[in-house]
Order: structure tokens, then C-alpha cells, then sequence
């Protein structure tokens, strides 16, 4: 569904490259930018300082490889390292001036060591590092440098830049707060922006820090990434909002054999005897203890865990997860990676045509206010009308307010919605609920059913004004069906 919207932004380009021919400057930076939609798609884990960015990376990377030791300050304070597919662990640093540096890297069982060499440049604008991960096949992940969007804050750079550099982000914090909020308003500025609001997944990324890291810690937190999800003011600004704890779901996937049993040995001391050393981390982590762990692996298991996740295993095992493996899934349903990957896929790894071709246009659109000229206003004009009608984006929209449930519709018209608006997969049979490689004599008929399934959905005076327009986007989606096949 997302060629036309490509091929549109291509040709767009194209002229865009005609009028710009005599300037190198402009020319190189719409054609990087024209290069990017056939790349992977660019996803961004950005926000403030502590608020879990590397260990969600090393989460989604499947690996301890972030951050990387390289000891380098740069653009904002910290360069943005980008992890991309590769057949080797290397490390490359682009300097803001001069050459770019190689440094020879090692995967250990603590991440990535650098080896000893010549020394890398100080300032770096950017790192990118090359892995073998399956993770990166169809990505390339950032570790960006922290963003403050404070009052009056007036270097909103590394903000700007990682909007800029990425298709997609996950903005992580601890609260959706004023400077939350800032963050969302910033990356709806600009008419594309404005226009398909649908680059931001928002992640509250301390949930099992919530209500003071207590058991109900992560379903309180939960609740309140779905109260947000559905307020009016925050809920089409984050345009998507999940509850997760990297830490707890770090944890899940590298759970050791020792740490279960250090956990288990917790488990099996009286409540009342234990309870008191789990109020905070240096009564756990104090020589007199009354399980059989050493403070040492008390105070690893602090690390790896926290307070409140020490806690809530404890409980886990107490109450029927005993084994490593029960225990590890128990901790991957909590800490909500689960719907985070889901939402991931759903929003953006699904779309990554339609989001590059739209950062493409945030791009095109910035050289031609920036640097305008004879025929940039059409031009303009142009981007515009193609960031207002590509529907594309507006079946992105209409599936984070039916995945939010900010819009929900009658009985089983909601699944069949959020199918055939590709949230199952994009192709033609995922959106029809056909087998994969089904022709034209199973695939049109189906489209056409589904078409005279929800026409009279945007005329039902029955439904409310959102359902109908959510009915008027499933119809457009089966109609481009129809015409497909």
C-alpha cells in the first residue's frame, strides 16, 4: 500500500535535486536522504539522562553492547552511536572534523571491548558500530545522547538531530511530564510532522519503579501508560504509550543459573525474617543477612535487578515461578517487552516505507524554507498535499488510536479494522485474512466484501463522529485493494 506514497516522494526528490542542481551542499543532502528510503529503517531510543536508553538497546539488540566504551564526547555531549548489521564487531568514529577512525572491537561476555590502539578523536559527531545480530537485519538502532527540553531551554540541538537523523523513535521516560510533552510538540513541528504525527512511540521506562518499586509496581504502571494512551491532550501527542521495565526485561533473557539460586535461597527465608532487608539497598546489601548469599552477589543482584525487581522475584518464586525458566518468563511478561515489540512492528518496523518516505519529506521540506527560491513554493505545495493525503499515514493514525483505544468500535468490527489496516502485516492476503500467495481470484473478491462490509459504517448515524471516520479509512484501504487486484 506504501509504493505510491514512495514513488510520489521519489519523483518529488527528483525535482527537488532539478532546482537545487547548482548547490553541492543542498544536492548531497537530498540525495543522502533519497538514499535512505531504500536503506533500513532508522529507530531511535532517545530521552533524558537515566532514563534506561542503553539497556533498552542492549534489549532490542538481544546483547550487552551498549554503551560503548569509547570515552567520547561530541555533538550534545555524547556522539549518537548507531548499531547496524555487519559480518564483524567494528567500531567507527566520524569525527565533527576530519577523517573517520576505526577502532578494532571484541564481543565479550560483558558486551563489547575496545581493543588498544591509536586513540579516537575526542569529539565525535557520531559512532557507528557493526554487529552480527540478527536484530539489525531490518534496522538500524540508535543509542542517542540525552535529550533536555527544558523552559527556555535554547539548545534544543540534539533533540532536533536525533528527530532529524531518525525515521522513528522511542522517546523513554520516567513520566509523561511538561518536558514529555515538549519533546512530543517538537517532533510535530513542520507541516509533515503536523501533518503525520506518527514517528514517537512513547515508553514509560521505569515501570517497576512506580508507586515506590513495590509488586503492583509494574501494573500500576501499565494503568497509567493506558490513562495516558487515552487522555485527550496526551494521548494523540505520544501517539502511542507502553509501560516497560529494560532492566526487568534484560533480566528475563540472561537470567544466570547463580542468580536463580542466590533468589531461590531468598525465597525460602521466613517473610518476616527477610522482609526487613529488602526495605532498601543497603540493608540488602549488608554483611548480616539472613539467606545464605554473600553481599557480593546481594549487591550484583542490585545491579542487575534493582530493589524493586529483587523484590518482586522474590515474590515470583515464592508464589509458584520457582524455576529459572518460570521465573525468567514470568519477569519477560512483566516488564512489558512483549507490547513493546509488538507496537514496535506494528507501528513502525511494518512501516518503514511510509516512514522514510516521510522523513524524506521532513528533510526536502526543511531545505526548501531554509533555502528558498524560484519554484520551491510549488514544490512546497506539492510536499504538502502528499503529506495530507498519503494514506498511508492515515492508517498509521488509525491504528495507534484503535491499538490505544482512544477510538473503539463495535463488536467485531475492531479486529477486522485493525487488520485490513496492516496491523497483521502489510501484504494484500494479511490485510484480506488469506493464505500468503493468494492470487487475485481469492484476493479481489475478498476486498470487495470487506468493501461493502464497511461502507455503511461512515454514513451510521449509530456510530460516533471518530468511528466514522476510522470506517472512512478502512473503506479507502479496501478500495486500494480492489484497485490493486
Amino acid at each position: 500500500m506504501s509504493a505510491g506514497v514512495r514513488e510520489e516522494v521519489r519523483a518529488l526528490m527528483g525535482e527537488a535535486l532539478y532546482l537545487y542542481g547548482d548547490s553541492p551542499r543542498v544536492t548531497t543532502w537530498l540525495r543522502d536522504h533519497l538514499d535512505r528510503v531504500d536503506g533500513p529503517l532508522r529507530l531511535a531510543v532517545a530521552g533524558p539522562e537515566g532514563a534506561g536508553k542503553s539497556t533498552l538497546v542492549n534489549v532490542l539488540l538481544g546483547e550487552d553492547a551498549a554503551p560503548v566504551p569509547t570515552g567520547l564526547t561530541g555533538f550534545g555531549g555524547r556522539p549518537i552511536v548507531w548499531y547496524q548489521d555487519g559480518p564483524a564487531p567494528r567500531v567507527t568514529v566520524f569525527p565533527s572534523e576530519g577523517p573517520a577512525h576505526e577502532l578494532t572491537a571484541a564481543r565479550t561476555g560483558d558486551g563489547l571491548r575496545l581493543e588498544p590502539g591509536r586513540p579516537p578523536p575526542p569529539d565525535a559527531a557520531e559512532v557507528i558500530v557493526e554487529l552480527p545480530v540478527r536484530a539489525l537485519r531490518h534496522v538500524r538502532l540508535a543509542d542517542a545522547p540525552p535529550v533536555r527540553v527544558r523552559p527556555g531551554d535554547g539548545d534544543l540541538a540534539p533533540a532536533r538531530r536525533v528527530l532529524r537523523d531518525a525515521d522513528a523513535v522511542l522517546y523513554l521516560t520516567r513520566q509523561v511530564d511538561d518536558a514529555t510533552l515538549r519533546f512530543l510538540r517538537l517532533a510535530r513541528q513542520g507541516a509533515v510532522a503536523a501533518a503525520a504525527p506518527v514517528g514517537v512511540l512513547t515508553v514509560l521506562s521505569r515501570a517497576d519503579e512506580v508507586a515506590g518499586g513495590g509488586i503492583g509496581a509494574l501494573v500500576e504502571a501499565k494503568q497509567i501508560a493506558r490513562r495516558h494512551r487515552r487522555d485527550p491532550v496526551t494521548g494523540p501527542l505520544a501517539h502511542h504509550v507502553v509501560a516497560v521495565s529494560p532492566r526487568l526485561a534484560r533480566a528475563a533473557a540472561t537470567l544466570t543459573a547463580a542468580e536463580h539460586a542466590a533468589l531461590a535461597a531468598i525465597a525460602m527465608v521466613p517473610r518476616a525474617a527477610v522482609e526487613p532487608h529488602l526495605l532498601s539497598a543497603d540493608r540488602f546489601a549488608a554483611a548480616q543477612f539472613p539467606a545464605p548469599v554473600d553481599p557480593p552477589t546481594r549487591r550484583a543482584l542490585l545491579g542487575r535487578l534493582g530493589l524493586p525487581g529483587v523484590r518482586l522475584c522474590v515474590t515470583l518464586v515464592r508464589t509458584g515461578e520457582a524455576t529459572r525458566d518460570r521465573l525468567a518468563a514470568a519477569l519477560s511478561r512483566r516488564g512489558g517487552l512483549a507490547d513493546l515489540r509488538e507496537s514496535v512492528r506494528e507501528l513502525f518496523l511494518d512501516r518503514r516505507d511510509a516512514l522514510q518516505a516521510r522523513s524524506a519529506l521532513i528533510a526536502l521540506e526543511f531545505v526548501l524554507r531554509a533555502e528558498p527560491r524560484p519554484g520551491a513554493d510549488y514544490l512546497l505545495g506539492e510536499l504538502e498535499r502528499i503529506a495530507a493525503s498519503a494514506h498511508d499515514f492515515r492508517e498509521l493514525r488509525l491504528l495507534a488510536a484503535l491499538r490505544a483505544g482512544r477510538v473503539s468500535l463495535p463488536g467485531p468490527l475492531a479486529a477486522d479494522a485493525r487488520r485490513l489496516a496492516g496491523a497483521h502485516g502489510t501484504s494484500a492476503a494479511a490485510r484480506l485474512d488469506q493464505p500468503e500467495g493468494a492470487g487475485p481470484t481469492q484476493l479481489w473478491p475478498a476486498a470487495r466484501d470487506a468493501l461493502l462490509r464497511w461502507r455503511p459504517a461512515v454514513e451510521d448515524v449509530a456510530l460516533t463522529a471518530a468511528q466514522r471516520r476510522a470506517a472512512a479509512v478502512v473503506v479507502r484501504t479496501c478500495e486500494g485493494l480492489l484497485a490493486e487486484h
